[in-house]
């Protein structure tokens, strides 16, 4: 019964993230494509702030013992390679994973078929050939599991409070700069 819970709170989430990223204008073409020609910062704006309502969020859950932090492992190849591959597509098709979702739900079939398809598809590729560029590339200069404030040795509200005033006034910076 809990793990149905799970996945219809999760479907439910991931429903409403979907109409926000849509109400926000982040699921059209030329704001994303405005994005990364740093023309038009709409998405900066809701990648801010959604980082600092998770933040918040997720430490005030886990404050309560509601959720647990599960960090996982990197290493500098991983994130090179998937920083690449991410912005490959970013700037072929114009969507991210989340805004391509979203896309999908407006009915915008660039989105679906060269999206969710690529998506698909490129997780197959990688599911297949994960095996020989874990060994290869992934397992190389793993990073710790650490969280920031593990990593600089720091009580986690006092980072949270600090970074979110730092990302608000980044915030207001680029509103009053009219980006």
């Amino acid at each position: 019964m809990k793990k149905n819970f799970q996945l219809i709170l999760g479907l439910l989430t991931g429903i409403v993230f979907g109409f926000l990223l849509q109400k926000g204008g982040v699921t059209e073409y030329n704001v994303l494509i405005g994005q990364l020609l740093l023309k038009d910062f709409t998405v900066i704006k809701i990648i801010i702030t959604a980082i600092i309502t998770g933040m918040i969020g997720i430490y005030y859950l886990k404050s309560k013992g509601k959720v647990k932090l599960h960090p996982k492992p990197g290493s500098p190849a991983s994130v090179i390679i998937g920083g690449l591959l991410f912005g490959i597509g970013f700037g072929l098709l114009g969507y991210c994973p989340g805004t391509v979702a979203g896309a999908v739900g407006q009915g915008k079939l660039d989105a679906l078929f060269g999206g969710v398809i690529g998506i698909i598809l490129g997780a197959g590729f990688f599911s297949y050939i994960y095996p020989s560029v874990k060994i290869i590339f992934i397992d190389k200069g793993k990073f710790k599991k650490l969280t920031f404030p593990e990593l600089f040795k720091i009580k986690a509200w006092k980072l949270v409070i600090t970074f979110s005033i730092i990302l608000f006034l980044v915030l207001v910076w680029i509103e009053i700069e009219g980006f």
